[in-house]
């Protein structure tokens, strides 16, 4: 039988303590400033690279032309900021073996 894979987050963090021998509450505290260093780093004009996960980035969408799906007519959609997320290499290569 496989061994389960943690899923919510209480999970992965318990999974993350047990991994690093500390506690549930330091590795809620950990996971909590990487978030908040991906968020801080993807607002900047590089992004962030997380080596061997991806990168986050900013960009500016264009304004353009779309269709309302229930009409039929054509709208117009205003340009907006979106967040991107790159898959790294080695994340693609380690999830589709």
């Amino acid at each position: 039988m496989a061994k389960k894979v943690p899923a919510t987050k209480s999970e992965i963090m318990a999974a993350i303590a047990d991994a690093a021998g500390i506690s549930k509450k330091q590795a809620v505290a950990a996971y909590e400033k990487f978030l908040a260093i991906a968020y801080e780093g993807a607002k900047g004009a590089k992004g962030i690279v997380l080596p061997g996960l991806g990168k986050l980035i900013k960009i500016n969408r264009k304004s353009r032309m779309g269709r309302n799906p229930a009409t039929g007519e054509q709208i117009k959609i205003a340009a907006k900021k979106v967040v991107k997320f790159r898959v790294a290499k080695a994340a693609k290569d380690a999830v589709l073996a």
